[in-house]
């Protein structure tokens, strides 16, 4: 919290000498930066089914979903500053996380089955206040914000300081943005291996003992950013952007709800479900860089390719890289139809291995396919309706545009999911 305070003071204190050296708005007309408050209503639907759950150590039902509305607004202070509130809650529904306890229920316990227990479902709540100045000539920009963020076995806080520069006739751009996210854990380890856990019905050789197992001393999580970007316009067709991250994490990075088994452990069933032998480890640090590009391309006054790759790499052995495509094709002054194509692929961290691969000996380990080796292909469509006049009121509010995405994703360790999400954007009358 300490570091968050001193991050903001800084701001003030240049934020404040920033203004005392430009000329005084009264004296000269300048365009707003914001004409008018802008209200933005977004949603998402996610759904997917797979067989690796990590609740379970690799095996088990993936199937959840999630729901995701959001508020955003955006509201002028005066010529040259904005503030903007952002709030949102995603609720789901998950079989896999439902499995933290899968003895909560009548029917016999299943990795593949959905227990009817409380962490079957949960809420995750987000609030993100922001705050812009734009200089008199709009080729500078500083902007700060806060953010905080709730779950049933986390809270977050964070905040970030970012600054844009516009050069040679708002042709070329350059940002730069720092954040700092403080977490703490409230863990739900497995019931298995909970005090006072006692079960008559364990099947296995001998007494259950995860000797392995004990709980995480250091529950807090931080996270820092600097991301920087540049943007050119090349041409009167051709625009080009790039960007790199530097992205340190501290702390507890394994998540205490997931299970591991080894393959030299005896194995002990409650049912059909297997018992922990214990709780993923993974190192307390984490660097990664991503770098990538976009580049979109003016084809004609119907269509526009846009383009976009990204090369990322962790010390903790995950390389990636990511390439999509968006050709928009305009309908008519308002109607934008556009598909979508995105293949990812990506190499095992270090300390991943499937269900009953690990070695008790090992240090660090997990079962999570999210940090295995695989590839993904998503393909999907996109709609847009923007009309800058907003001839269309709901109330007060009149309708500047609509944004409607679908995505169909496949990804090779059999997980699927399709996705949906759509965006309304109105301006106050």
């Amino acid at each position: 919290m300490k570091k968050i305070t001193y991050i903001f003071a800084i701001f003030c204190v240049l934020s404040g000498f920033a203004q005392t050296q430009e000329t005084d708005s009264l004296k000269t007309y300048k365009k707003r930066v914001l004409e008018t408050t802008e209200v933005s209503y977004l949603m998402s639907y996610y759904a997917q089914d797979g067989d690796h759950a990590v609740v379970s150590g690799g095996i088990g039902s993936e199937k959840l979903t999630d729901l995701t509305p959001t508020f955003v607004v955006a509201v002028p202070l005066n010529s040259d500053d904005v503030l903007t509130v952002d709030a949102g809650i995603s609720a789901y529904s998950s079989a896999s996380s439902s499995n933290i306890d899968p003895f909560d229920s009548n029917d016999p316990a299943n990795p593949y089955n959905e227990s009817s227990g409380a962490s079957m479902s949960d809420v995750w709540i987000n609030g993100n206040f922001g705050y812009s100045h734009s200089s008199n000539d709009r080729n500078k920009i500083m902007g700060a914000n806060l953010s905080v963020a709730t779950e049933y076995d986390y809270f977050s806080i964070g905040g970030g300081l970012s600054y844009t520069r516009l050069f040679n006739e708002k042709n070329t751009e350059i940002s730069a943005k720092v954040n700092v996210f403080i977490d703490t854990w409230n863990p739900q380890y497995p019931v298995e291996l909970r005090d006072g856990f006692n079960n008559p019905n364990i099947v296995g050789p001998g007494v259950y003992n995860p000797y392995k197992y004990t709980e995480f001393d250091k529950l807090g999580r931080n996270s820092y950013s600097i991301s920087l970007s540049f943007s050119q316009i090349l041409s009167k067709k051709l625009q080009a952007s790039f960007f790199v991250d530097f992205v340190l994490q501290d702390g507890l990075l394994s998540t205490p709800h997931q299970r591991v088994y080894f393959q030299d452990q005896p194995d002990f069933f409650i049912d059909d479900f297997q018992l922990a032998d214990d709780v993923e480890r993974l190192p307390d640090s984490r660097f990664k860089i991503p770098i990538g590009t976009r580049i979109n391309y003016f084809i004609n006054e119907v269509f526009t390719l846009r383009t976009y790759y990204r090369f990322y790499y962790d010390d903790w052995g995950v390389t990636s890289n990511t390439v999509s495509f968006e050709l928009p094709f305009k309908i008519s002054d308002k109607f934008t139809i556009y598909p979508i194509y995105r293949y990812y692929t990506q190499t095992a961290a270090d300390y991943f291995a499937p269900y009953e691969v690990h070695l008790s000996t090992q240090e660090f380990y997990t079962s999570d396919y999210d940090l295995s080796q695989f590839h993904s292909n998503q393909l999907g469509f996109g709609f847009n309706y923007t009309d800058v006049f907003t001839s269309f009121n709901v109330w007060k509010l009149g309708l500047k545009s609509f944004d409607f995405r679908y995505g169909n994703y496949n990804r090779s360790d059999g997980l699927t999911a399709n996705i949906f999400s759509a965006g309304f954007k109105f301006l106050l009358d």
